[in-house]
């Protein structure tokens, strides 16, 4: 069974709460039991995490090399500073999927620029908690090629 790695980065403890005209009012646990009920259905393990300090993320990313598949990270305001999290999903050779639920070239300038995306397999945002499953399926697709079955 191929296992995948979900990441939630800082503050995103506070969905539902911190500003729902840009995040939506799901919170943190109706998201996290959309992604189980989607692993569910597509007979995958599923890990989820969400933590607000950088060096804990960049720790379980470390540790999951041989475990997982893929990962699937929203690496929230790391995703514009954090060359740590970026220089560890680089060394775990672990194809990865960066999503977020805001569309970040929408917003403040500074959000524009990722540093974990070039890392990555490839990027998601803008769908609000959607982007979640949006990613899980590329995740899925990244999975199934790295078995030989690519979905068609």
């Amino acid at each position: 069974m191929a296992k995948i790695l979900v990441i939630h980065g800082p503050n995103l403890n506070l969905l539902g709460k911190r500003e729902p005209d840009v995040y939506g009012t799901a919170n943190l646990s109706d998201i996290d039991n959309r992604i189980k009920q989607w692993a569910k259905e597509n007979n995958l393990g599923i890990e989820i995490i969400q933590s607000n300090y950088e060096g804990e993320i960049v720790e379980r990313i470390g540790k999951a090399r041989d475990v997982f598949d893929v990962i699937v990270i929203n690496p929230a305001a790391y995703t514009h500073t954090s060359i740590a999290i970026r220089d560890a999903i680089s060394g775990v050779q672990i194809p990865c999927v960066e999503v977020h639920i805001s569309n970040i070239y929408q917003r403040e300038d500074f959000r524009h620029n990722s540093v974990i995306a070039p890392v990555c397999a490839g990027q998601i945002c803008g769908f609000g908690a959607q982007s979640y499953l949006l990613g899980l399926n590329a995740a899925l697709e990244l999975c199934c090629a790295d078995h030989g079955d690519k979905i068609e």
